[in-house]
C-alpha cells in the first residue's frame, strides 16, 4: 500500500507541474505572436534602409563619412565594443546557452587577435554567466526585456556612434540570436560599426546582372546634397540594425521558451501515463495478495 501511495503522490506532483508548463507555453505563445509581428514588421524597413544607403553610397562614388571609416594601422586603438543579448529568465531550452557559447568563442577570437574588449550585456542570464567567468562587464542593459523600445535603442546607439566617431573604439559587434523563422534561429555576431558592408552591398547590386546581361544604372538628383542625406541615413541605419537585432533576440527567446514548455508538457503527459500504469500494477498486486490471504484464512478455518 505504501508503494501505491508514493506513486499517487508523484503522479499528483507531475500533474501540477504539467499545469504550470502548459500555462507557460500558452503565455510564451502569446508573447511570441506579439514579438513576431514587431520583428516581421520592422525587418523590411531595416533591409530597405540599408539597401537605400548602399545604393546612395555606390551612386555618389568615393564617400567619406565617420561611420564608414575603417581605422588604418596608425589610427587603431585595438579596442572594440561587443554587445551580447540574452534573456532575463530561463526555461527557454538551449537559447541562452547557444548565444553565450557563440559570444564566448567570438570574444576569445578577438582577444587572440590582440583586441581589448568593452563588454555590454543585456539580460540577467548573460550577466550571471560573465560574472561567473570573471569577465569585466563595461555596462549592463536592464531595459531590453520583453519589449525593446526604439527610444532606448536610440540612446544606446548614439553612445556607440559617439565612441566610434571620436576614435575611442575601432568597431562595434552585436552577438544575438537571429530569427529566421519559427523553426530556425541562428546565433550571429553582427558587425554594427563601421558600416563597411555597405560598399560590398553596393558593388554586389551593381554586378548582380552578371556577364552578358543588360545592366541598368539609375541617375539620381539629390536634394539636399548627398552628404546631408548620409549624415541623416547612416546613423539611422545603425540604429535600425541594432533595434532589429534586439527584436530578433526577443522573438527567438519566446519561440525557444514556447518549444521548451511544449516539450515539458508532452513529457509530463507521458510520465503521468507511465505512473498510472505503475499504480495499476501495484494496486493489482496488492489486491491479489489480499485475496490470497483471505483464501488461506478460509482454508485454515475449514481444516
Amino acid at each position: 500500500m505504501a508503494k501505491a501511495r508514493a506513486i499517487v503522490k508523484r503522479r499528483k506532483a507531475v500533474r501540477n507541474i504539467r499545469k504550470i508548463t502548459k500555462t507557460m507555453q500558452m503565455i510564451a505563445t502569446a508573447k511570441f505572436q506579439k514579438a513576431l509581428k514587431r520583428a516581421a514588421g520592422t525587418k523590411p524597413y531595416t533591409r530597405k534602409v540599408r539597401e537605400l544607403v548602399a545604393e546612395l553610397a555606390g551612386t555618389v562614388g568615393d564617400v567619406e563619412h565617420p561611420l564608414l571609416r575603417n581605422p588604418t594601422e596608425g589610427e587603431r586603438t585595438n579596442r572594440i565594443a561587443v554587445v551580447v543579448a540574452t534573456s532575463d529568465r530561463g526555461l527557454a531550452g538551449a537559447y541562452n546557452g547557444t548565444v553565450l557559447r557563440t559570444a564566448n568563442h567570438f570574444l576569445r577570437e578577438q582577444e587572440a587577435a590582440g583586441k581589448t574588449i568593452d563588454l555590454y550585456v543585456s539580460g540577467k542570464k548573460g550577466i550571471s554567466y560573465f560574472r561567473f567567468q570573471r569577465r569585466q562587464i563595461t555596462k549592463r542593459f536592464d531595459e531590453f526585456a520583453d519589449q525593446p523600445k526604439f527610444v532606448d535603442i536610440d540612446r544606446v546607439a548614439n553612445d556607440f556612434i559617439e565612441q566610434f566617431t571620436s576614435g575611442k573604439i575601432d568597431a562595434v559587434y552585436v552577438v544575438y540570436m537571429n530569427f529566421v523563422s519559427a523553426g530556425t534561429q541562428k546565433p550571429e555576431a553582427m558587425k554594427l560599426l563601421p558600416l563597411t558592408s555597405l560598399d560590398a552591398g553596393a558593388k554586389k547590386t551593381a554586378d548582380q546582372a552578371g556577364p552578358g546581361k543588360l545592366k541598368s544604372e539609375t541617375v539620381y538628383d539629390f536634394s539636399p546634397d548627398p552628404k546631408t542625406l548620409l549624415d541623416e541615413l547612416l546613423p539611422l541605419t545603425v540604429k535600425a540594425a541594432l533595434f532589429q537585432a534586439f527584436l530578433d533576440a526577443t522573438t527567438s527567446e519566446n519561440v525557444a521558451r514556447m518549444v521548451a514548455m511544449k516539450s515539458a508538457t508532452d513529457n509530463a503527459d507521458k510520465l503521468v501515463k507511465s505512473l498510472t500504469m505503475q499504480y495499476n500494477r501495484a494496486r493489482q498486486s496488492q489486491i491479489t495478495t489480499e485475496l490470497s490471504e483471505i483464501m488461506g484464512g478460509v482454508e485454515a478455518m475449514k481444516g
